[in-house]
C-alpha cells in the first residue's frame, strides 16, 4: 500500500505515482466541467455567469486549504523516507490539530465576509444573488474539503497516491448525480450546484478517514505520540504556510484579473468561465507531475540521495514542457469547439470569448510544465518559504496587467495576464529551485562525502 521511492527507476516511478494523482485531477475538472455544463445548459448563462464570477476567491481560499495540506505532509514523505516512523506520526498528529482549527477559522471568516468578497470583485448586479448563494455553501463547506486533502496528503507522503484517486473517483460520479438531483430535479439553481459539491466532499473525507483508520495502522499517532509540540508545529506552519499563502497570493492576482473582466459585461464573465474551465482540465497533467516530483524529492530527501533528485527534477520538467507544447495546440486549434460543451452555439458572442482565451493561453502552455516542477520541486526540498515568492511575481504580473492594460485593451489584455504571470515567475523559481537544490546536496550524506 505504502512505496518508497527511494531505489529503481526514477522516471518509471514518478509517471505511475502520477497517473492515479491525473486521474484524479481529471475526474474533479470533468466534473467541474459538467458541473458548468448542467449550469449553463439548465440554467442559462447568467447562471454560468454566477457560478464563475466568484471562481478566483474559490481558487484562493480552497487552494490556501489544499495548500497548507500539502505542506503538512512535506515533513511526513522526509520522515518516511528516512524510516522514522515515530517521528512521522508525531508530525500526522500535529498537522490534524492544526488543520482542524484552520478550517475553523477560515469557514467563519469567508462566510461572514461573503457579500464584501463578491462586491470586491464587482460582480455585476444581475448575477449577484445566484453568486452569493453558490459562494456562500461553498464556504460552509470548507472543513470537508480541508478533511479530505489532509488525510489524501498524508496516503500520497508514503507513496500511495491510488487510495486517494478512488475516493475521488467516487466523490465525482457522486457529485455529478447530486447535481442533476439539486438542479433539475429539486430545482434549487446555482445553490443547489454548491449544496451538491459540497456533500460529495464530506462523503469522500469521511470515507478516507475510515480507509486510514481500518488499513493504516503504522499511521495512527500512539498515546505518548499525541502531544503538541512547538518545535514540529512550527515546522509544519513553515511548510505549510507558505504552500497555502503560494495558492492565495496567486489567486489575489486573480481575483484582480477577474474584477477587470467582471467590469468588462457577462458576455466577457460567461466567456472567461467556460475558457477557465477547459483551462483548469488541460492543466491537470502539470499538478500531476509537480506533485509526483515534490514528493519524490522530499523521500529522496529524507534518504540523503541527491543524484536522484536531481534526476528526478530534470525528468519531471522533461515531462512537463512536452506535454505543454502538445495541450498549447489542442487549445489553439480547437478551444471553440471545446467551448461548446458549456455554451449554445446560438451564443456566438459569448464562444468568440471564450475562444479567444484559450487561443491565447496555448501559446504559452510550455511555461508552465517548468514552473510547476520547479515550485513544487522547490517545496518538497524543505523550501516552502522560497517558493512563495513566485507566486508573489504571478499575483504582481496579473494585477499589473489588469490595472494598466485592461482599461486601454480590454479583454485582449485578460487573455494574456495568466501567460504574463507564468514567464514573470518561471525566471524565477528555475534559479532558486537549483540554489535550493545546491544547498540539499550538504545533507545529503552520499553525495557529502
Amino acid at each position: 500500500m505504502s512505496e518508497t521511492m527511494t531505489e529503481g527507476n526514477s522516471l518509471k516511478q514518478i509517471l505511475s505515482f502520477a497517473l492515479p494523482l491525473l486521474l484524479g485531477n481529471l475526474l474533479q475538472q470533468t466534473y467541474n466541467m459538467v458541473d458548468a455544463a448542467i449550469v449553463g445548459r439548465y440554467l442559462g448563462t447568467d447562471a454560468l455567469a454566477s457560478v464563475g464570477a466568484s471562481s478566483s476567491v474559490q481558487f484562493l481560499v480552497m487552494g490556501f486549504c489544499i495548500g497548507i495540506c500539502l505542506g503538512f505532509a512535506i515533513p511526513v514523505a522526509q520522515r518516511f523516507g528516512a524510516n522514522d516512523h515515530t517521528s512521522m506520526r508525531e508530525y500526522i498528529f500535529q498537522g490534524a490539530v492544526i488543520a482542524a482549527g484552520i478550517a475553523l477559522v477560515c469557514t467563519v471568516l469567508c462566510a461572514l465576509l461573503c457579500p464584501n468578497i463578491l462586491r470586491l470583485l464587482s460582480t455585476p448586479d444581475n448575477i449577484y444573488d445566484d453568486a452569493y448563494a453558490y459562494l456562500f455553501v461553498l464556504f460552509l463547506g470548507i472543513p470537508f474539503n480541508i478533511l479530505y486533502n489532509f488525510q489524501a496528503s498524508i496516503l500520497r507522503a508514503v507513496g500511495n497516491s491510488k487510495t486517494p484517486f478512488f475516493f475521488l473517483a467516487f466523490s465525482t460520479v457522486l457529485n455529478i448525480i447530486l447535481d442533476l438531483l439539486c438542479i433539475v430535479v429539486f430545482q434549487w439553481g446555482c445553490r443547489g450546484a454548491a449544496i451538491a459539491t459540497i456533500t460529495a466532499q464530506a462523503v469522500s473525507g469521511v470515507c478516507c478517514l475510515f480507509y486510514i483508520i481500518k488499513k493504516y495502522e503504522f499511521l495512527h499517532p500512539r498515546r505518548e505520540e499525541m502531544r503538541l509540540d512547538r518545535h514540529k508545529a512550527g515546522t509544519l506552519f513553515a511548510m505549510g504556510l507558505p504552500m497555502g499563502l503560494q495558492f492565495s497570493i496567486t489567486a489575489i492576482g486573480s481575483m484582480v484579473m477577474q474584477s477587470a473582466n467582471n467590469s468588462l459585461g457577462s458576455v466577457y464573465v460567461s466567456g472567461f468561465t467556460a475558457g477557465a474551465r477547459i483551462k483548469q482540465f488541460a492543466m491537470c497533467p502539470f499538478d500531476a507531475i509537480a506533485s509526483a516530483v515534490s514528493t519524490f524529492c522530499g523521500q529522496n530527501l529524507g534518504a540523503g540521495k541527491y543524484d536522484r533528485i536531481k534526476q528526478g527534477i530534470r525528468q519531471g520538467a522533461l515531462v512537463g514542457v512536452s506535454y505543454g507544447i502538445f495541450i498549447g495546440l489542442v487549445l489553439i486549434f480547437f478551444g471553440r469547439t471545446l467551448s461548446l460543451l458549456f455554451i449554445s452555439s446560438t451564443e456566438t458572442a459569448v464562444l468568440d470569448a471564450s475562444a479567444q482565451y484559450l487561443r491565447c493561453m496555448g501559446y504559452f502552455y510550455w511555461a508552465l510544465g517548468i514552473l510547476n516542477v520547479f515550485r513544487m520541486s522547490t517545496q518538497g526540498l524543505g523550501y516552502s518559504g522560497r517558493a512563495v515568492y513566485g507566486g508573489v511575481i504571478e499575483m504582481a504580473a496579473r494585477i499589473i496587467v489588469s490595472v494598466c492594460f485592461v482599461p486601454v485593451y480590454g479583454y485582449n489584455a485578460i487573455c494574456f495576464a495568466d501567460q504574463a504571470a507564468w514567464v514573470s515567475a518561471c525566471l524565477y523559481i528555475v534559479p532558486t529551485c537549483l540554489f535550493c537544490l545546491k544547498k540539499a546536496k550538504k545533507h545529503c550524506p552520499e553525495t557529502a562525502a
